[in-house]
C-alpha cells in the first residue's frame, strides 16, 4: 500500500500486524476466563465472579477495538494511533493483573504483554511518528 508521501514503512505493517495480534490475545484471554468460572481458585484470584467477569468482558472489548483499530494504524490514521495507545496500555495492566492473578501457568498473559509492550514501543519510534503526522 502507498501512500501519498510513499510508501508504508515495514515497522508500520509489523505494528499493524502486532496490533491485530494483541487484540486476538486479549479476546481469547477473555473467552478463557468465562471458561475458568467454575475454577472456585481463579475466581477466589480475582476476588470474586463479578470482578473476573469484569475482566472477561473488558479484555474481549480492548481486543475487539484493537483488533478493529490495526487496518487504521496500516493506513497510518492518527486516532487510531492514540487510541490503540491508551488500549495496550489497558492490556499491558490487565494482562499482568491476570499472569499475576491466576494460578496456573500464564503463558498466554506473559506473551500478551509482551505483544502489547512492542507495539506500544514501536507506535512511538521517531519513523512511526513521521509516518503518523504526515
Amino acid at each position: 500500500m502507498s501512500t501519498a508521501q510513499g510508501s508504508r514503512p515495514t515497522t508500520i505493517t509489523i505494528i499493524g500486524v502486532l496490533a491485530f495480534v494483541a487484540g486476538a490475545i486479549d479476546m481469547i484471554s477473555g473467552v478463557i476466563l468465562f471458561f475458568l468460572l467454575p475454577n472456585q481458585e481463579v475466581v477466589d484470584g480475582f476476588g470474586g465472579t463479578g470482578p473476573l467477569i469484569t475482566a472477561a468482558i473488558g479484555s474481549i472489548i480492548v481486543g475487539l477495538i484493537t483488533a478493529v483499530l490495526a487496518g487504521g494504524l496500516l493506513r497510518g490514521s492518527q486516532p487510531a494511533r492514540l487510541i490503540v495507545t491508551v488500549l495496550q496500555v489497558f492490556s499491558l495492566i490487565g494482562s499482568l493483573f491476570m499472569a499475576v492473578a491466576y494460578l496456573g501457568f500464564p503463558v498466554g498473559e506473559w506473551i500478551g504483554l509482551a505483544v502489547s509492550a512492542i507495539v506500544l514501543i514501536l507506535l512511538w519510534t521517531p519513523k512511526a511518528s513521521a509516518f503518523f503526522t504526515r
